[in-house]
């Protein structure tokens, strides 16, 4: 039986990223992932695989649709889907294979296979193939991430009704394409295929899309979408769907309360992500999920003694950037370099074009909360740079205390907005105010101006 310092089940962000930061620190430090390759949902089929697959079906768009407002002549261009697929499988290959260098470099030692709790300060690994292992460790991380909710009246098939992970692997476009649910997920896929030449209706339970969005964001973002050829179907319940002759036909009820039917060649649900805790020996050391299928975990992320948990398992946004920072401080946390986990602000983005970034309080929540505020908001029609790229649409909106104090929100919508983020993300943190963001000089011309401006308004002194 192997000791380790540390334990850690769960090779996606939250679990890597806790692996090479321990390792640093110089704890003897194990990883157990069941993949070949460490990277998680995030890396093999989530975030990594969409952004590739957004890349080339916006480079595709703009060469059909932009190029001769440019004064380009491009011949009828064609697509090869399997072309574009192997370029997303290389990327992945390369980012994940990089990270299983640096994990060994880091001395970080990788056990292929099913990780479970085996009682405490124990874990067993059960490989693919070959005999089960047994390690022991001070300490144990559990970051076994998420997977995609289903919906019980439209179970996956793989083929007909998909996940995300189907979705990013099409060999063909498809005529149409149904989105269930208009989350980051279900937009940004729906986005890659219509680009492509899919008919797309996207069915949300809730009245708008992105429902955790400022709805101002949200609204435009989804007007954008709507004039690239988009439709939405909003407010409405998704009650069955039949799979006949290589066609699926979806029956929802719409926002009156009446009964209707929608005839698409494939359907992707994107309702949503569930923890997943599935055969990780929980009930060797007590252990039982919540109501939401995850552990609850005290303010130093343990559910039991000894034993902690951080991403999706845990309370908060899914999300890879916050699973990663978990994962850090938490190490640092159990090395003596910290006394306390730091409270997190989580950014979130919609990687559509244009794009949906936020950070902070949205206005709906201040207003729920009687929480004074200023509002200054900038559009991208009038910003330089955004013109010169034929990126009007979106605009950025800064929520700030009274008479441009400390900055409470962000919410923008454009093109490329998520680099604008980390900006407004450190002036929240650092209790900065739009006033300090309106007088920091911004190169000119950038995209970022936009940001300035709004705050520049906030304060009532926009100068644009």
């Amino acid at each position: 039986m192997e000791k380790f310092d540390l334990c850690i089940i769960g090779a996606g962000p939250g679990g890597y990223s806790a692996a090479l930061r321990a390792a640093a620190l110089g704890l003897t430090t194990a990883l157990v992932e069941k993949r070949a390759l460490p990277g998680g949902t995030c890396l093999h089929v989530g975030c990594i695989p969409s952004k590739a697959l957004l890349e080339s079906s916006e480079l595709f768009h703009r060469v059909t649709a932009e190029a001769s407002e440019h004064g380009i002549g491009v011949v009828s261009p064609t697509l090869d889907v399997e072309a574009m697929l192997a370029r997303k499988e290389a990327v992945v290959n390369d980012l994940s294979t990089g990270l299983a260098f640096l994990l060994k470099k880091r001395g970080v030692k990788v056990f292929q296979g099913q990780g479970r709790l085996a009682g405490p300060g124990h874990v067993q690994v059960l490989p693919a193939a070959g005999e089960m292992l047994e390690l022991a460790a001070t300490n144990i991380i559990l970051a076994s991430g998420s997977v995609a909710s289903e919906l019980p009246c439209l179970p996956f098939d793989g083929h007909s009704v998909l996940s995300s992970t189907e979705a990013l692997s099409l060999p063909q476009v498809p005529a149409s394409l149904a989105v269930i649910g208009a989350g980051a997920v279900g937009l940004e896929l729906g986005q890659v295929w219509m680009r492509l030449g899919a008919k797309v209706t996207v069915l949300e339970l809730a009245p708008g899309v992105a429902p955790f969005a400022d709805q101002q964001a949200a609204k435009e973002l989804q007007r954008s979408l709507k004039r690239q050829g988009m439709d939405f179907a909003l407010g409405v319940r998704v009650t069955g769907g039949n799979v006949a002759d290589g066609k699926v036909t979806l029956s929802y009820t719409d926002a009156k309360g009446r009964d209707c039917s929608l005839e698409v060649a494939k359907v992707l649900v994107a309702a949503g992500r569930r923890p997943f805790c599935a055969d990780l020996g929980l009930e060797t050391v007590g252990l039982v999920p919540n109501r939401r299928g995850g552990l609850d975990v005290d303010e130093r992320l343990a559910c039991a003694p000894g034993i902690y948990a951080i991403g999706d398992l845990v309370r908060g946004p899914m999300l890879a950037h916050k699973a990663q920072d978990e994962g850090v401080a938490l190490v640092e946390l159990l090395a003596g370099l910290r006394q306390s986990l730091p409270e997190l602000l989580v950014p979130s983005v919609v990687y559509t074009d244009p794009e949906l970034a936020q950070v902070g309080a949205t206005q709906e929540e201040l207003e729920q909360a009687g929480t004074p505020f200023c509002c200054g908001v900038f559009h991208f029609r009038a910003n330089g740079r955004a013109r010169t790229m034929g990126a009007e649409a979106g605009f950025a909106k800064v929520l700030a205390a009274p008479d441009g104090g400390k900055v409470l929100g962000v919410h923008m919508v454009g093109r490329l907005v998520s680099e604008l983020l980390p900006e407004a993300t450190l002036a929240i943190r650092h209790g900065l105010s739009a006033k300090d963001i309106a007088e920091s000089t911004h190169a000119h011309p950038t995209l970022s101006e936009a940001l300035r401006e709004a705050a520049a308004a906030a304060c009532g002194r926009g100068v644009h």
